[in-house]
């Protein structure tokens, strides 16, 4: 064997090594992220099963969070901007929403009483002009109050409002990894969907609006909010509920 040729082979075996070398500390600084951020897991399962009827067990969300978690560990890339925290939340949500949609409780029934609700505040805004209130999509309904609210709340525990519900990937977002390549149209549709989320919120009554705010943005619970707003748990399920029917009403008129 020549010199020349050793050289090749020494080559050869440094790029093996180097590979190992890196393959090596990629497993260990993915199992690093996922142990520093398993709480995060709990926390968005806890904050999530608020939202959820009580035979959905807050165990089975911990586990596909922690399959999303892992996801993240194996897909981030630092040098696309956003932090890890920010990249694993959506995938640990986005695992624990397909779950969630493979195993849909809600009979038809639910999904019936939805479009029936959404039928008559759109009914009572295009005659108003205004947001409908309770009294009035109950009277629409032709039911009691309290029988309203509890459509409401069978409606709002078998959708949990997020972005891909409203028929928008989270790529479309632009949140989590970029993609390298230009997309023009993603980006316009990316711009108008975001102009009309926060045209569709900002629209809501300031109570409700309010309450979105708190739950989605500062992540608290429905009794942290409840108590800066001096009401009851149940109550602010309610605000939050009707305003979910809100958003999804006006998304399905565009």
């Amino acid at each position: 064997m020549t010199h020349f040729d050793r050289s090749i082979d020494n080559s050869g075996q440094n790029d093996v090594r180097n590979a190992r070398q890196y393959k090596k500390e990629a497993i260990c600084s993915g199992d690093e992220l996922v142990k520093k951020h398993a709480s995060l897991v709990h926390r968005i399962a806890y904050h999530l099963s608020a939202r959820l009827p009580a035979s959905v067990m807050v165990d089975d969300l911990i586990q596909a969070g922690m399959l999303g978690l892992l996801d993240a560990a194996g897909l981030y890339d630092p040098s696309q901007g956003a932090s890890f925290e920010t990249y694993a939340s959506i995938r640990i949500r986005g695992s624990m929403l397909d779950e969630l949609r493979r195993n849909d409780w809600a009979p038809k029934s639910i999904h019936r009483k939805e479009r029936d609700l959404m039928k008559a505040i759109q009914k009572i805004e295009g005659t108003t002009g205004r947001d409908a209130r309770g009294q009035e999509i109950a009277d629409e309904l032709g039911i009691s109050l309290d029988d309203y609210h509890q459509i409401l709340q069978e409606t709002s525990t078998c959708r949990v409002l997020n972005f891909v519900d409203l028929g928008v990937s989270e790529d479309l977002l632009g949140v989590g990894m970029q993609s390298s390549q230009p997309e023009p149209l993603a980006d316009v549709q990316k711009a108008e969907f975001r102009q009309q989320l926060v045209k569709a919120i900002s629209s809501l009554p300031e109570r409700e609006c309010f309450v979105v705010s708190m739950y989605y943005d500062d992540e608290l619970n429905l009794k942290e909010i409840g108590e800066v707003l001096g009401v009851s748990e149940s109550r602010i399920s309610q605000l939050l509920s009707q305003a979910h029917l809100r958003i999804r009403t006006k998304f399905s008129e565009l």
